[in-house]
């Protein structure tokens, strides 16, 4: 493993379990009073990276009473993990392997987890394969069951990526694009929401991971059947559990989200006001809730 120091957290480079060059940031290692408390780890959603919790992850490390390491992952294809030239592992499986040898390497043997849609889509993995290393549980805008106009939806947007040349025109880019379902962002989550989900090359700004993630979206219909995880939530019901719905999701129902906290009757639930598919966490109404149920698993 290799590692570089950047402001605020250490960029941590290692190699997954076939041999592909891994990315991760870690905030608070450190801080000896953060790396005493419980651990915490954020899974991305399909096509972003551990540039996403950056703000929530500066909050949670550096809060003057209770600092926590947290470790954001960039999965491969994404970020600055490598590409797989074998495509067929782009794939939940394969992730929550990857998520399991970045545990190890980076001596993390328990901690609170928050998956932001994929990502908690492999925490529902996770908790069959390795069901002692969730001390707590926070879903991002996901559930058991995902709806299949809201991954059309995903699969629109991601197909259509627009050429940009600056960015200010990629944070109006994602305006127009998203901004009626998020009416609760202003221009400063805009811009901070496009360098998570960009980089610039050769003097563009592109989106920052492998196009072919998109392709398992391609076969997808609107009479494709929903998937269904119902089983694998079980496995959630011995963990502390928080789920976050958008107001203006398209891709957690209100339905399925009722249904969790009945599956799971100690489950919290909060909506993200005027937010949808996935709400930024590093706002004040989520961080205040996140940080409150942190504090009551640690």
């Amino acid at each position: 493993m290799t590692h570089s120091t950047k402001a605020g957290f250490t960029e941590r480079f290692f190699s997954a379990s076939d041999g592909l060059q891994l990315y991760a940031r870690d905030y608070g290692h450190d801080n000896p009073q953060a790396k005493a408390a419980l651990p915490i780890v954020c899974l991305a959603g399909l096509s972003r990276n551990s540039r996403d919790f950056h703000l929530l992850a500066e909050q949670l490390s550096a809060h003057p009473q209770k600092p926590h390491r947290v470790v954001a992952l960039d999965y491969r294809g994404r970020g600055f993990s490598a590409w797989d030239p074998d495509k067929s592992h782009y794939q939940l499986a394969v992730e929550a392997e990857d998520v399991l040898t970045a545990c190890a390497v980076l001596d993390v043997e328990k901690a609170m987890f928050i998956g932001t849609s994929r990502g908690g889509l492999i925490l529902h993995l996770l908790a069959a394969m390795r069901p002692t290393l969730l001390q707590g549980v926070i879903l991002n805008d996901i559930g058991p069951v995902i709806e299949t106009s809201g991954l059309l939806l995903i699969r629109q947007y991601l197909e259509a990526q627009p050429v940009l040349h600056s960015w200010h025109e990629a944070g109006e880019s994602l305006k127009r694009v998203h901004g009626a379902s998020f009416p609760a962002l202003d221009e400063a989550d805009w811009n901070d929401m496009a360098k998570a989900i960009f980089r610039e090359k050769h003097g563009m700004i592109i989106a920052d991971f492998d196009p072919a993630l998109i392709e398992p979206l391609r076969s997808i219909s609107e009479n494709s059947p929903m998937a269904d995880l119902w089983a694998l939530y079980e496995g959630l019901k011995p963990v502390p559990l928080m789920a976050i719905r958008g107001e203006n999701s398209e891709i957690l129902s209100p339905a399925t989200f009722a249904e969790m906290a009945k599956r799971h009757p100690q489950m919290r639930s909060v909506i993200a006001a005027g937010q949808g598919h996935a709400p930024l966490l590093h706002r004040p109404d989520l961080l205040a809730e996140i940080r409150e149920f942190i504090n009551g698993v640690s």
